[in-house]
């Protein structure tokens, strides 16, 4: 059926008409006056018209492509160039035969090109950074691949920086992170399934999978979730993290985030899914357990001793982190008796002066630190770093002097900080950071008795805990042999040769 003229009011019924009905006509003109109607506004949209022309014939065509996404230098030398030397130069079959979109492809040299029908594949096109080719007469255009946006060169990952191991991480770019991948698991089976979610941000994410090792069903029910979020706009992978977890209001992650190809390429290989999401140099790991999160790439690049030895080093942080200050709350407030009489009498002679019960002393300095964190986080590195430093010690020593705070309370909360930066990644102290204020309370309160129904109640969550279904206290509980395979401790790489019970086939290694 032929489309109608465009009438006066155009643009409330395009803004209306759902792109995907709106088909490429084969008038030029009409589908110039369309675009511009749709792209009103949009100024950064460049219309390139083109007419090749012959003693006795006249090619009209349109390149439609978005300054700032697209390379110019590829648009110029292997589209522009080729088709304007075409007629020049009489080239066949541009002579004697008819004009087809195949016999086009044939003069231009891009290595990626897809036939469009319409309008919504041409708006996704080209704010995608590719450029349309339409031409007159025919009802369907060409969508060449022409990206060429400025990235950012790979850097090592500030969050996850390694003394042995590779010195590259993930960038902003979506086919950068999954080369990356690809570079290091030379493997067909590695399988990227591309999904497009937010209704105006269109944003690329890929879910990434060894197609013999994965788990279907936990892989049916991530593409599912992903297929069902309703947004407008997805600007990092944390948005789809806050869509995948089941229990939203826990203080633990149910997914790992990692910046390090060569992390999601080990958990690929262990029967993981990684999601990947353009625009965003992190990546989603699920499912996983409670110990995943203390295990480092670099506990394998190292040798078998030094690699159990730093692990157990971020466990004993962890309790660290979360028990330290309510541990010496309690003791101070409800059982002196434990402590021995003359360390007793030292920490009285330094609490004589300080007005404040233990409880609030601990409270004030735990804040203190979580605002320095903070701040030091924010600014920039080198001042960051300075504030830190400084503002540590300079504040520690005038809450001591000012009598505001004891110094073994400055001790405790210091080691409880240093602590917390032992985990891997700078995300997994936030759980760290949310229990430890209610153990506080707990001890303050109730005394050892609080600190142990507090660590019931995080087992008893813990148990409650599942990542895709699977066990988040996995393999300690339910028990299973790969708790002393590669979880408390990690045995020699040699010996290592059965997957985790995240995959259900293809067990072994090798």
């Amino acid at each position: 059926m032929k489309q109608k003229e465009p009438s006066t009011d155009s643009k409330e019924i395009l803004s209306k008409l759902n792109l995907e009905n709106l088909y490429i006509d084969a008038s030029l003109q009409y589908n110039i006056d369309h675009l511009k109607i749709i792209l009103e506004g949009c100024t950064d949209v460049v219309y390139r018209e083109i007419t090749l022309s012959r003693a006795d014939t006249q090619l009209k065509c349109l390149l439609l492509f978005t300054d700032g996404l697209v390379d110019s230098l590829n648009i110029n030398e292997n589209i522009i160039k080729p088709l304007n030397s075409i007629y020049k130069f009489n080239v066949a079959p541009f002579c004697d035969e008819k004009i087809t979109l195949e016999s086009i492809t044939d003069y231009i040299n891009i290595n990626e090109f897809e036939k469009i029908k319409n309008y919504k594949e041409i708006i996704d096109g080209i704010f995608s950074g590719d450029t349309v080719l339409m031409l007159q007469g025919f009802n369907e255009a060409l969508m060449l691949n022409t990206k060429g946006w400025e990235a950012r060169s790979l850097e090592e990952p500030a969050a996850e920086s390694l003394i042995r191991g590779p010195r590259e991480g993930f960038t902003e770019s979506f086919r950068t992170n999954t080369g990356l991948i690809r570079r290091k698991l030379k493997d067909p089976k590695l399988k990227i399934k591309e999904l497009t979610i937010g209704s105006r941000t269109n944003t690329s994410v890929g879910v990434l999978y060894m197609e013999d090792i994965v788990n279907k069903d936990a892989l049916d029910e991530v593409i599912q979730k992903l297929q069902e979020i309703k947004i407008d706009g997805i600007f990092e992978s944390g948005y789809l993290e806050q869509f995948l977890e089941n229990n939203t209001y826990s203080p633990f992650p149910q997914l790992q985030v990692t910046e390090r190809p060569d992390k999601v390429c080990g958990n690929l290989l262990e029967g993981r899914i990684a999601i990947l999401t353009d625009g965003a140099p992190q990546a989603l790991i699920l499912p996983i357990s409670f110990f995943q999160l203390f295990q480092s790439p670099e506990d394998y690049n190292e040798r078998y001793m030094f690699g159990n030895l730093t692990r157990w080093l971020r466990y004993i942080g962890f309790f660290i982190a979360t028990s330290f200050p309510s541990i010496y709350v309690a003791l101070i407030s409800f059982h002196q008796e434990m402590i021995p009489a003359d360390l007793m009498l030292d920490l009285a002679k330094t609490r004589t002066q300080v007005p404040f019960p233990p409880v609030v002393e601990a409270i004030l300095m735990e804040l203190t630190i979580e605002f320095l964190r903070e701040a030091s986080a924010r600014l920039p590195r080198t001042i960051g770093q300075t504030i830190g430093i400084v503002g540590a010690i300079v504040i520690g020593d005038a809450a001591v002097r000012a009598n505001l705070a004891s110094p073994a309370m400055v001790i405790v909360v210091a080691i409880t900080a240093i602590g917390s930066y032992v985990m891997p990644h700078y995300s997994t102290t936030y759980p760290l950071r949310s229990i430890r204020f209610p153990m506080i309370f707990m001890a303050a309160t109730f005394g050892a008795f609080g600190i142990i129904v507090t660590w019931i109640w995080i087992i008893i969550h813990l148990c409650s805990l599942d990542s895709l279904g699977y066990p988040y206290l996995s393999p300690l509980a339910p028990l299973n042999d790969d708790l002393l395979n590669d979880v408390l401790i990690r045995r020699p790489l040699w010996k290592i040769r059965r997957r985790p019970k995240t995959s259900n086939k293809n067990s072994y290694r090798w």
